[in-house]
């Protein structure tokens, strides 16, 4: 097979499994199941994640609720339920605002992150799921393709979050995959920018594919440092970013 007609197939490949992975709280559930407060609160957080509502931007609860055609007590509700997750963050006496992170903060997250995706490499590794290296494979060649993109930086960013959740579901540990979901959700919009630049993106998919080839020979070693490595040198970008455009205080 022409290697033009291998990548096709393997993108065509991938979408079989990344169409599983939705970018919302309540992933796991149907949308008609779901509460009002956490109906409100997927659609709230849909806009933080996708960039329509901006890090640090106040979250009118009356604006809301008219929207929604809602009384402010289920507004309420589901404020608390993106607090919980990390999204929102709700000031005495000043209302909610989307979370902003700190340098600090974003870095310690995201070290959590790395640490928890490492039981998740071990695990796979161990159990040796029959989709995992074709997934891996199709995923790394979706990321082979979009890397070298100028404007494929977002679609680069949540092509790995796809693999990272996807991997966690394959332990078959529900509360692992719950856990690195929120952190997920949480430093997504900042993984978008430690993979903004065409140059970050091409580092990440050739470690993305070190790693699957470690996985295929069976180094678990390596392929847990090259996993760790790429996490954070993606984390390391994304905090230099927010760190230089941090307002600085004068002397």
């Amino acid at each position: 097979m022409h290697p033009k007609d291998l990548a096709a197939l393997q993108d065509d490949l991938f979408s079989t499994w990344e169409g599983a992975v939705a970018f919302r709280l309540f992933a796991d559930q149907d949308i008609p199941t779901l509460t009002v407060p956490e109906q409100i609160a997927a659609r709230l957080g849909d806009r933080i994640l996708g960039g329509q509502m901006a890090p640090g931007e106040r979250i009118g609860e009356q604006e809301l609720a008219d929207e929604f055609s809602v009384s402010r007590g289920p507004i309420r509700e589901a404020l608390r339920i993106l607090e919980r997750e990390g999204l929102v963050t709700i000031l005495a006496r000043r209302g909610a605002i989307v979370t902003e992170l700190t340098a600090t903060e974003l870095s310690e997250l995201l070290d959590i992150r790395a640490g928890l995706f490492e039981v998740v490499v071990r695990k796979l590794a161990a159990s040796q799921h029959p989709e995992l290296l074709p997934m891996l494979r199709a995923g790394v060649a979706r990321l082979q393709t979009l890397a070298p993109h100028p404007e494929a930086g977002d679609a680069y960013a949540e092509t790995t979050y796809r693999l990272l959740i996807l991997c966690a579901r394959m332990t078959g540990n529900r509360r692992l995959q719950r856990m690195l979901t929120a952190l997920s959700l949480q430093t997504l919009r900042y993984s978008k920018l430690g993979l903004a630049s065409i140059e970050r993106r091409q580092r990440s998919a050739v470690l993305w594919a070190q790693a699957t080839e470690a996985l295929e020979t069976g180094d678990v070693e390596r392929l847990v440092s090259l996993t760790r490595q790429r996490i954070d040198e993606s984390a390391a970008e994304a905090v230099r970013l927010l760190a230089a455009s941090a307002p600085r205080s004068r002397p």
